[in-house]
């Protein structure tokens, strides 16, 4: 299962699973967690939302 490389990677993920789940409306992802929510499956999305946030950077890119 996936773990999220960053705060806004788990954030997008967070987003894109709570439109999977019809939490909130599917036409308000845009960026990655669109692209999260098309191809990746609930299990996927929670595994990577699920990711602690202490030890991340705020993007990838962060070290």
């Amino acid at each position: 299962m996936p773990k999220a490389n960053s705060k806004a990677q788990q954030q997008a993920a967070g987003a894109a699973l709570s439109a999977k789940r019809g939490e909130s409306d599917k036409s308000d992802l845009q960026g990655a967690s669109k692209q999260m929510y098309e191809s990746m499956t609930e299990d996927e999305l929670e595994e990577m939302a699920s990711t602690d946030r202490s030890d991340l950077p705020e993007t990838a890119g962060d070290d």
